[in-house]
């Protein structure tokens, strides 16, 4: 069975200093990755400029993405940023690769909104062309290749095509406009996990598994911190169905501990990632969970 990993997304820092400081801490706490995120808006930051940036200042972690909105994007011009993260990172950059899923952002910046078939074939795409244009490259080695999976057309290809596969904690709910979601049930996960290993075969021991982790919450009161969640942002997400979820994390450190030892031992999910305001959350348990690992 595969070590843990551990990572967070880098959101959009307001300066070098307050960089700096995340990766420190990040390190400090033990995480393995930190990640660009990819959103279009104002006070955002490029995915791969923050990475880059997080690069210079970390002594051990890798870098990357999660995930780069392909349908944003060129291939030629991910081919040539990409090796050049390769190099500035000295090989620690990972790719991640993903649909899309807030059709606002398309639709304020002028961006067609393609049918979750064709994002799913751009990213098809995108694995084949970078794998061409970096072949290229003078000593620029394909990187690790993670896909996020927004249903099961995408399982399918990161089954053919990654190197990792992601489990988000999203879905769009039916009947609903664009962007409208909520948080997947621990039944929607097993399915997912299964039509997964079905799909990939003989590759799915060999790659790794990804949990995008939406919230962390230490408490001694779990159902009122996944009633706060869902009051605050998930209002199409039952509470009981919130304390279930593998995506949500409610309760002490040593039961968050024990929910990730069971969520490897059970999915056979090893990498962890949060978001930024979760870094510190999650921080102290990593170091919990590798001692009993």
């Amino acid at each position: 069975m595969r070590d843990f990993r551990f990572g967070f997304t880098l959101a959009s820092p307001t300066s070098q200093a307050e960089l700096v400081d995340v990766c420190k801490r990040a390190e400090d706490y033990g995480y393995d990755i930190a990640l660009g995120v990819d959103h279009l808006g104002p006070n955002r930051t490029g995915p791969l400029m923050v990475a880059m940036a997080a690069a210079a200042h970390s002594a051990r972690m890798k870098v990357g993405t999660y995930v780069l909105n392909t349908a944003f994007w060129h291939p030629a011009l991910v081919a040539r940023d990409v090796a050049s993260a390769i190099r500035m990172a000295d090989g620690r950059f990972e790719l991640g690769l993903g649909t899309g899923v807030i059709k606002a952002q398309f639709d304020r910046y002028g961006f067609r909104w393609p049918s979750y078939s064709e994002r799913v074939q751009l990213i098809s795409r995108m694995v084949d062309t970078l794998r061409d244009l970096l072949a290229e490259e003078d000593d620029v080695p394909m990187p690790p290749v993670l896909i996020g999976s927004g249903g099961d057309q995408t399982l399918q290809l990161a089954a053919e095509k990654a190197d990792i596969v992601s489990f988000g904690g999203r879905m769009h709910v039916h009947g609903q406009p664009p962007g409208t979601l909520r948080i997947l049930t621990r039944a929607e996960i097993e399915h997912r996990v299964k039509f997964f290993e079905a799909a990939a075969g003989d590759r799915a021991d060999e790659m790794e598994r990804n949990l995008f982790v939406l919230e962390v919450v230490i408490t001694d009161d779990r159902r009122a911190a996944a009633q706060e969640v869902a009051d605050a942002y998930a209002p199409y997400s039952d509470v009981d169905d919130l304390l279930e979820s593998p995506n949500v994390m409610f309760g002490t450190e040593e039961e968050i501990t024990q929910q990730i030892l069971d969520l490897r031992e059970r999915y056979g999910f090893t990498y962890f990632t949060v978001q930024r305001p979760h870094m510190e959350p999650l921080g102290p348990i990593i170091e919990k969970v590798r001692s009993r690992a």
